[in-house]
């Protein structure tokens, strides 16, 4: 049971570890301009949209927030080491979900001759190749959760993949198939939908590459 627990938290600071170098890498991409490269011919779609307008007004909260917290512990603490920890704390802050943000931008859905590649910032990338894909539908879809990987609670075949607690485009699969997760293996699922600021842009896009059903009837 303890060697299970140590495995377990292992795991789980490798991923955070990775997730936050991660997170960092993508800030200085965006700031530099110089997005991940894609194939020829694949297009990208983004996803941050639904999102940038919250993160946004919690950016401009944090960044009001350090010079008036400093102003505060100025003239109420007086140690000035804990003035420049709680500042230096702030702007980490700020820092981070300025990476966020940039993270979800500079990762975006890639449509290409291989398949759909599903993505959410540095935690998520799943690639469903076109000749597991059946039909790819524009549809609006309110989820009840804000987690990026959630299980439909009506239909345990579904898989939400979505975006600010959204999803806008429905990927129905020829069969049940299983994708990677952050946290392993998914379940087979029949569905998967996730979320893109212009579903239908997408949906035409990713109808050119689905195959046609095969004409020829079974014998």
């Amino acid at each position: 049971m303890r060697t299970d627990g140590w495995a377990g938290a292992a795991r789980l600071a490798r991923r955070a570890v990775a997730y936050e170098w991660g997170m960092w890498r993508s800030l200085a991409r965006w700031l530099l301009r110089r997005p991940y490269r894609v194939a020829p011919g694949a297009e990208t779609f983004g996803y941050a949209g639904v999102v940038q307008p919250i993160l946004g007004v919690f950016i401009a909260l944090s960044t009001i927030e350090i010079p008036v917290l400093d102003l505060i512990l100025r003239h109420t603490v007086g140690w000035p080491a804990v003035r420049h920890v709680a500042i230096g704390l702030g702007v980490w802050g700020v820092l981070w979900m300025i990476g966020l943000l940039a993270s979800l931008r500079i990762h975006p859905h890639v449509i290409d001759d291989t398949g759909l590649r599903i993505r959410n910032g540095v935690s998520l990338d799943v690639l469903i190749p076109w000749t597991a894909v059946d039909r790819v539908e524009a549809r609006y879809r309110s989820l009840p959760s804000s987690r990026a990987c959630q299980y439909d609670p009506d239909d345990p075949t579904v898989l939400n993949l979505g975006a600010g607690s959204q999803t806008a485009v429905d990927v129905v699969l020829r069969e049940p198939l299983s994708v990677r997760l952050p946290k392993g293996p998914s379940r087979p699922v029949q569905e998967i939908r996730l979320y893109a600021d212009n579903p239908r842009a997408l949906v035409d896009r990713a109808r050119t590459h689905i195959p046609a059903p095969d004409p020829t009837p079974p014998r």
